[in-house]
């Protein structure tokens, strides 16, 4: 979001914002100029107040297109060398004065606590304000929830803060994980009842709110946070991503391959996004991500390469996993035969692309050909993302692109669900019905009667890791499930193609720039930025930094 765009001062608000309505996502996001409008003026009319609200909304985070959280984790790499994924996280390198951050939350959070202190004092209808004040509650969980994924417990501030006129007081301690995770989760729990289940497109509804609620609770029950495995923590999560099942308004949508697209905003499955606006500062840069050369020309920057680990989980067609005797896998014929998703997810030798046939074969002069090296010449890995990638808006600098980020859908409740009622009490009908639901959509038959937990478990976390591919979303089932000590430490693969013979040849080996190390006693958090800590000398460091 254009910085210009909003300015709070501690005497008055000042804002040039866009005028947003929610009448449609075209015009939530126009940006008409406006008059500056004081902050006496602000909350005399809910259409006043709707802007600065909107404004909150508009610095909801998207994907980071330029190094997607993904690679972070194991499911791909930057096809760019340099980049902090690569070259800082991945190995395993930060510290407080250099570190991936997710810190800068609190300017959202103190603009939810402005507006929540305002809209409350103010004399608007109270049914506006009973909407309203729940939707700034939920962007405020939202905002604390990336801080607590990634650093634990953090301060939890609601009220405003002025350092002219607290002084010192405005410098808060931090609480506890536990703390800031039930912070997140009553607010939710509290909020539900007075958001409606249906909204306007991009607004909080009671389905946003119960889903932020349930990831919570997954988070919290997972072994990072929940090391003794308290049952009670997995009912609470499958308890609560049953009401939004049970609301009766989600669905999948019916073509995974185009559900990202933006002829396909606010489908039926869509729980929560971050809308868009195509030619605008709001646009999603789809090229950044895409595959780098068609026929010789750029056409994306290949920003998120797909490891040959990711490549690996997809299934075969007739639902076998490639590591069973009986799936009919040929690591020599390897993209044959697979299940749908991977075709709508991936580009891979000799698939098709923009009406081009796409080889990363070596030694054939193919400017696509697997980077070995990490030389920014063309993917680390021997395969570039389609998943999410309009190809109407694959060229490098298009920035036209209105697709929303979805941050929640429906599929993601289904596998939450399953998970958490798997490991609450087993592998009961209502685990596979979900499961199966979201394989049902890419023509994969039901998973095998009498699973046992473990199998289950195993079962569900592949399926998500498919299912939820690219999504940002990763990162945090490894962190959440202890995962990460196991899977980040080491190397990622790629694929080496050649010619031998007459014969095309496929070899995995380590992806160039592909090593990761990860530090069990401390990697699980990010350190906090150093810059916080001086300016706040109650910040305390996670543990094991320097």
């Amino acid at each position: 979001m254009n910085k210009q765009l909003f300015k709070i001062s501690l005497g008055a608000i000042i804002m040039m914002l866009a005028s947003f309505s929610f009448t449609s996502c075209k015009k939530f996001l126009e940006v008409t100029p406006k008059q500056q409008v004081s902050d006496a003026t602000l909350w005399t009319s809910s259409e006043n107040a709707d802007l600065f609200l909107n404004n909150i909304y508009a610095s909801i985070p998207s994907m980071a297109t330029d190094d997607p959280w993904d690679n972070y984790s194991d499911n791909s790499l930057n096809g760019q060398a340099g980049r902090v994924s690569t070259n800082v996280y991945g190995p395993g390198l930060y510290i407080p004065s250099n570190t991936p951050s997710k810190w800068n939350q609190y300017t959202n959070i103190r603009k939810c606590n402005l507006f929540i202190e305002r809209a409350t004092a103010s004399d608007l209808p109270e049914s506006w304000k009973k909407v309203r004040l729940a939707e700034a509650r939920f962007l405020r969980a939202y905002f604390y929830s990336l801080l607590w994924t990634y650093y634990g417990g953090v301060p939890i501030i609601t009220d405003v803060l002025n350092l002219t006129e607290q002084g010192d007081a405005v410098f808060r301690a931090r609480n506890t994980s536990e703390e800031t995770a039930d912070f997140i989760i009553s607010e939710c729990a509290a909020i539900a009842p007075d958001l409606p289940i249906n909204a306007e497109s991009g607004r909080a509804t009671r389905g946003a709110a119960l889903t932020l609620q349930g990831s919570t609770e997954l988070f919290n029950a997972g072994a990072l946070k929940n090391p003794n495995n308290d049952l009670s923590r997995w009912e609470k999560a499958a308890t609560t991503f049953q009401k939004v099942i049970d609301l009766n308004k989600y669905s999948l949508f019916s073509d995974y391959g185009t559900l990202f697209y933006e002829e396909n905003n606010n489908n039926v499955e869509v729980i929560f996004s971050r809308q868009h606006l195509g030619g605008t500062s709001l646009a999603n840069y789809v090229g950044q991500i895409g595959p780098r050369f068609v026929n010789g020309s750029l056409t994306g920057w290949g920003h998120l390469d797909p490891t040959q680990d990711i490549v690996d989980e997809y299934a075969m067609a007739n639902g076998l996993p490639i590591t069973d005797p009986a799936s009919g896998y040929d690591p020599q014929n390897p993209y044959a035969n697979r299940e749908k998703r991977f075709y709508e997810s991936i580009v891979y030798d000799e698939s098709e692309w923009l009406g081009a046939t796409m080889i990363m074969k070596q030694g054939v002069g193919s400017l696509n050909a697997t980077d070995l090296n990490n030389s920014s010449i063309s993917t680390r890995t021997g395969y570039y993302v389609r998943k999410m990638v309009n190809p109407k808006y694959a060229g490098a600098q298009d920035n036209g692109n209105s697709a929303n980020f979805i941050i929640f859908r429906y599929a993601e409740v289904l596998l939450s669900y399953a998970e958490a009622r798997n490991e609450a009490t087993g592998p009961d009908q209502s685990v596979y019905d979900a499961i199966n639901e979201v394989r049902d959509r890419s023509d994969l038959p039901d998973l095998t009667p009498g699973l046992n937990q473990a199998d289950m478990r195993k079962a569900i976390l592949r399926e998500r890791r498919v299912e939820l591919a690219f999504e940002d979303k990763r990162l945090p089932d490894l962190l959440r499930s202890r995962l990460a000590e196991v899977k980040l430490n080491g190397t990622v693969h790629a694929i080496k193609i050649d010619i031998v013979g007459g014969n095309t040849v496929y070899t995995v080996v380590p992806a160039g720039g592909g090593a990761k190390a990860f530090d069990p006693a401390k990697n699980y958090l990010l350190p906090i930025p150093q810059s916080a800590i001086d300016v706040n000398p109650q910040l305390e460091q996670n543990p094991n930094y320097q």
